[in-house]
């Protein structure tokens, strides 16, 4: 399975965002990303069973929770993602 990666410098860190159907607060963090041109991917735990097994593993239950490099971000915060996106630059 393919991976896509957020690229900074020589390094590739996975966005991954959990998302479900019907989920207001998942359009907007996928819209969020989109508008910084920050690749993701997404896997819907209406429809995956094992994303929905990865994000129990993770302690959650609910969506969206975005995972950017190695943080996991519970629900929509911009300042927590732009956080974690600006800490992967070093």
């Amino acid at each position: 399975m393919s991976r896509q990666m957020y690229s900074i410098g020589h390094e590739m860190h996975p966005v991954i965002v959990y998302s479900s159907n019907r989920c207001s607060t998942c359009q907007m963090v996928k819209g969020f990303l989109s508008l910084r041109g920050v690749p993701f991917v997404e896997k819907n735990i209406s429809k995956d069973l094992t994303g929905r097994a990865e994000l129990l593993a993770l302690g959650f239950d609910s969506t969206p929770v975005t995972i950017v490099g190695k943080r996991c971000i519970s629900g929509f915060d911009a300042a927590q993602i732009d956080e974690a996106l600006a800490a992967l630059t070093g």
